[in-house]
């Protein structure tokens, strides 16, 4: 029944990952790097983005035959929930869903070039929102049309997140009536193509990508049954990496409570003495618990090749409340301070606030687990 079987896989493998992806995030990105991004050109670093490639996280999902490492969306989740806790900013997490939804709808020629790519350190993103569109990434107002050996395209896309600085966009269409999805090289992008949006979240990069006059040869479409396979890889891989970073956000939102908890001292004491302060924190690292715990039901679903839609959506439903919660905490525990720019509580419930809405909010992953659990 939608894979509900009550597993949870974590292998050597990912346990050595997780340790070294936690050991680099603490390293790379302490709060004071976070900040001096957020107001960067391209709010991360490239020489580290250079370093997660030579460490082979960029092409960790991507064959061996292409270059890549060969394991799975579980690996990268891994790799995503200690950049989570950090607030890390990276194209990480753009470029691994660009890999899977080439991975299930690609061509092999396809496949050889952009995943090779990729693999040798080649930043990689999706167009899949728009601005009056729904969370069925099926839904695409953008249009292509042959011509000649062509694809005339046209709409526009949001939040489409990493766009300056990827080599390759992959863009959902409709294409006769049906869904499909087209690559995009960056230099075929006419100046104006992209505007930078205003999130909420101001440690990412997201852009608004008009299509509107681009031509792209026919060779870099995927359609029919292999656009409907990349889709639903793509919304796999996009729910899975925004869960495990809003889990590791939760463990990140309740170190920074933690830590204040203990230092600030009212009427005498450590204000982390009073109970209903414990108890929160109590209740959010129970929240972090069922977050991992679904984050990794979910991985190990995937992995295993199953059906995982259920799972997926809870864990993206746990994980993106608590976290939302979390961060509303943290910001409250400290007082008049929270609301300013100054505190780093405020900069991860931005983070929480993004993360929450992204790839559908509660109601709408509520909504759907209804259909498929009551029918």
């Amino acid at each position: 029944m939608h894979g509900l079987s009550n597993r949870i896989v974590f292998t050597d493998e990912q346990a050595m990952l997780l340790d070294a992806a936690t050991a680099f995030c603490r390293d790379k990105a302490p709060i004071t790097s976070v900040r001096a991004q957020m107001t960067s050109e391209h709010g991360f670093e490239r020489a580290i983005w250079d370093e997660m490639v030579a460490l082979g996280w960029s092409g960790i999902a991507v064959p061996e035959r292409f270059g890549g490492s060969g394991l799975s969306l579980a690996e990268a989740a891994t790799i995503a929930e200690p950049m989570g806790r950090r607030l890390f900013a990276t194209p990480f997490g753009s470029t691994q869903i660009f890999v899977h939804a080439a991975l299930a709808g690609g061509s092999e020629a396809q496949q050889a070039d952009w995943l090779a790519r990729v693999a040798a350190g080649a930043i990689a993103t999706t167009a899949v929102l728009e601005p009056e569109g729904d969370w069925t990434l099926a839904h695409a107002q953008a249009s292509a049309v042959r011509e000649g050996g062509a694809l005339a395209l046209a709409g526009t896309k949001t939040l489409v997140c990493d766009a300056d600085v990827a080599e390759l966009l992959m863009a959902t269409v409709s294409l006769d009536g049906a869904p499909a999805l087209v690559v995009l090289e960056r230099g075929e992008l006419p100046v104006g193509a992209l505007r930078r949006d205003a999130a909420i979240d101001e440690t990412r990069r997201a852009y608004t990508l008009t299509l509107d006059g681009m031509r792209v040869p026919q060779e870099r479409l995927i359609a029919g049954a292999h656009a409907q396979a990349a889709l639903r890889a793509l919304s796999d891989a996009a729910l899975l990496l925004a869960s495990a970073e809003a889990a590791g956000g939760i463990a990140g939102a309740l170190d920074l409570m933690v830590d204040y908890l203990n230092t600030r001292t009212a009427f005498g004491r450590k204000i982390g003495s009073y109970q209903s302060l414990k108890h929160t924190c109590a209740e959010i690292l129970i929240g972090l618990e069922r977050s991992r715990s679904h984050l990794y039901h979910a991985a190990t679903l995937l992995a295993a090749g199953e059906d995982a839609e259920v799972a997926l959506r809870m864990a993206k439903l746990e994980s993106g409340e608590t976290f939302a919660w979390a961060g509303d905490r943290a910001v409250q525990f400290h007082g008049g301070f929270g609301f300013t720019w100054d505190c780093d509580a405020q900069i991860f419930l931005r983070r929480a606030l993004f993360l929450h809405g992204v790839y559908g909010d509660g109601a709408h992953h509520r909504a759907r687990l209804g259909e498929l659990l009551f029918g």
